[in-house]
């Protein structure tokens, strides 16, 4: 029985399947932006041949498949979503356009106002009120609520997001506006804020809310699509989508919580980063995940990754858990350009899959990171994909070439020139992850991983004097790897802020509550080991914004309870800003509770092959570093464990390829993967 992962990119859609011999067999597909379940359906036929079945026959033999989508991500970013309505209360309805009173640049005068998801024509108020203890200070007023119906029915809405004031408190209000909302207008998408995110903030909840409502109808078409795909290709197993916090949940609750998969694909890759570092007892990695268009960066400390409540993307905030990612508009389909002034640019724009760089015969013709790596030699243009698809280095040239022109210098230096500036924009990202938050990157190891990273994470390293990069076998389908290593998870949060501390009783009753709650979702799922993560959100009294604290370990039984928890969180802000202050008053704002159901891991096992000798080169290649120069190409798959190899070299394997350089040593360790160890020039 076979465990497949896939993850859908801008440029191509990564598959995995691991079978009953624990060996992971990949495949790579082109993505099929206008409906990515095509591109995944092809995906599953490529993955197929390669473990000599049919489609139908491993699909039938699979029992779990976990997906990471971008539909959410590019419904956001293209704004190509619902057209939404919002259903508020009284007085309320320009709270999307106050925001929280802030702006990204608070210096720059002329930067115009971000413009919200719902217009003020579709934002309607309903007569209601609740006090901020839950208790109904004005009911719901019925005519109001249909009036706002039929405005919603009238606007053209498609999806609507309902958020009444301290609904987090008591949600009867928007449970009957959701009631009625269905009865009248039945095939529209609803989200209501007390089921998305049932916490104090008004700006945060109702961005969010919004943010659901607004991915939410496309989300649940391609999962719709693809379920009906699937089962009609032969699939009877689970089908599970990978959530930004790095969990992964069945199809109803992905579509239930649509804003929980914007970062879905990113989160793969950090769920194998944390499988890499337990197979290689290495703590601390800088994942490192260069695809086709964007490059995303984060940390794993001491073997786990960090979760974050401050998220957003497109400019729109996202206050449900996901975990810690920087991403960069730097990959291998980033294109080049050159300004009036004479100043080159890589980025923001992608050439995308279609029509791609200029080398893949497409009929694109800017240039891009893809084009002056074929242009440099490092990316070879017969050995593209195992050589299946070739690459047209005359159009590559052509394209780096009129680079060349504007700039006033010939073709390598315009290669080199565009090489070079992508590797100082994704170190400048590894530097926002690290050194802006007082870490050290010399103390971490970097993993490699996404088709396009190994041409790039040992220059990124040298940069950053980062000692040591690591190449697992799978690099270039990682995230979808490390799918298969996710476990489900249901998070339920709750505030408990009061007037003054927060008891250890009151600690204990919502903890409990909200473990129930988290609980009963998951063994509705998963039949599995159940394992429950307690935190909380906190801060000191005259904070306005909250730190995520860990309540592990701590027994809720103890006596000593909420000293425990203000002693966990001092040392959190100590560790986070440099200081404590016992002598303030610690606020206690939310409770949270993760169910946890742990799924087997894929497995990874030594090589048992030794080496006969030393590592063997297949051919030389001309590339150029500072100068044109003959270096060595090895084959990935015939590389053995304790192979040593001195750069310059490149290593191919049929989906990624590796620059070594000329002051580095690769070492094949005992899983098979490249350890690379930097040098200085």
């Amino acid at each position: 029985m076979y465990t497949i992962g896939i993850d859908v990119g801008g440029t191509f859609t990564d598959l995995v399947a691991v079978g009953p011999d624990r060996v992971a067999v990949f495949a790579k597909s082109p993505s099929t932006p206008e409906d990515q379940s095509l591109g995944v359906m092809t995906g599953l036929e490529d993955l197929a041949g390669k473990l000599g079945l049919t489609r139908a026959g491993l699909l039938a033999n699979a029992t779990r498949l976990v997906h990471g989508t971008t539909v959410a991500t590019n419904a956001l970013l293209e704004r190509k979503g619902a057209k939404v309505a919002l259903l508020t209360t009284e007085g309320h309805r320009d709270i999307l356009e106050m925001r929280e009173g802030l702006k990204g640049n608070r210096y720059d005068l002329r930067t115009p106002p971000p413009e919200p998801l719902v217009p003020r024509e579709r934002r309607f108020g309903v007569r209601e009120r609740l006090g901020p203890d839950g208790a109904v200070r004005i009911p719901l007023d019925e005519a109001s609520l249909d009036a706002a119906i039929e405005a919603v029915r009238a606007s053209g809405a498609t999806s609507v997001a309902v958020c009444y004031l301290h609904a987090y408190r008591n949600p009867a209000h928007e449970i009957a506006t959701v009631e009625r909302l269905r009865r009248a207008l039945p095939d529209i998408y609803v989200s209501r804020s007390s089921d998305v995110w049932p916490q104090i903030k008004e700006f945060e909840r109702v961005s969010t809310t919004v943010v659901n409502s607004y991915v939410g109808p496309a989300v649940q078409r391609y999962l719709g699509n693809l379920e009906r795909r699937l089962a009609e290709a032969g699939f009877a197993g689970s089908l599970f989508i990978i959530l930004s916090h790095g969990g992964m949940a069945p199809v109803e609750e992905a579509s239930r919580l649509a804003a929980g998969t914007v970062l879905s694909g990113p989160a793969g890759g950090i769920s194998g980063c944390r499988r890499c570092a337990e197979l290689l007892g290495v703590a601390d990695l800088i994942p490192f995940d260069m695809g086709g268009t964007s490059t995303d960066i984060s940390l794993v400390v001491d073997g786990r990754a960090a979760l974050t409540a401050d998220a957003g993307l497109a400019g729109e905030r996202i206050a449900l858990r996901s975990l810690d990612i920087a991403s960069i508009a730097a990959g291998g389909g980033s294109i080049a350009s050159v300004d009036a002034g004479g100043a080159l640019h890589v980025g923001p724009a992608s050439a995308g899959s279609q029509p791609g760089p200029a080398c893949y015969g497409h009929g694109g013709t800017a240039a891009t990171v893809t084009d002056a790596n074929v242009v440099l030699g490092y990316l070879g243009a017969e050995t593209f994909m195992g050589g299946r698809r070739r690459l047209d280095r005359a159009a590559a040239e052509a394209a780096v070439g009129r680079i060349g022109a504007a700039l006033g210098v010939g073709l390598q230096q315009a290669a080199a020139g565009i090489y070079r500036m992508v590797n100082l924009g994704m170190a400048d990202g590894i530097r926002l992850m690290t050194l802006r938050r007082g870490v050290d990157p010399r103390r971490f190891a970097m993993v490699s991983f996404g088709g396009a990273a190994g041409l790039h994470a040992v220059e990124v390293a040298r940069e950053l004097e980062i000692p040591r990069v690591i190449v697992p076998v799978a690099a270039s389908v990682l995230s979808a790897w490390g799918m298969l290593a996710s476990d489900l998870r249901y998070e339920v949060g709750r505030t408990s802020i009061g007037t003054g501390r927060v008891g250890a009783e009151a600690i204990r009753s919502v903890m409990a509550e909200l473990e129930a709650a988290a609980l009963a979702r998951m063994t509705a799922w998963f039949d599995g080991p159940v394992r429950i993560e307690r935190s909380a959100e906190m801060r000191y009294g005259e904070q306005i914004f909250e730190i995520d604290v860990d309540l592990d370990g701590i027994a809720l039984e103890a006596p000593d309870l909420t000293d425990q928890i203000d002693q966990r969180f001092h040392r959190r802000h100590e560790e986070l800003y440099t200081y404590a202050s016992p002598d303030q008053e610690v606020v206690f704002v939310n409770a949270r509770v993760s169910a946890v159901g742990d799924v087997p891991r894929i497995g990874e096992s030594a090589v048992a092959a030794e080496p006969d000798g030393p590592a063997q080169a297949r051919a030389t290649r001309t590339v150029f570093l500072d100068g044109p120069k003959e270096i060595p190409v090895y084959d990935f798959g015939s590389l053995m464990p304790n192979h040593r190899i001195c750069g310059p070299a490149l290593v191919e394997s049929e989906t990624t390829t590796i620059l070594v350089g000329p002051a580095d040593t690769l070492t094949v360790n005992a899983l098979g993967w490249l350890d690379i160890a930097i040098g200085r020039p």
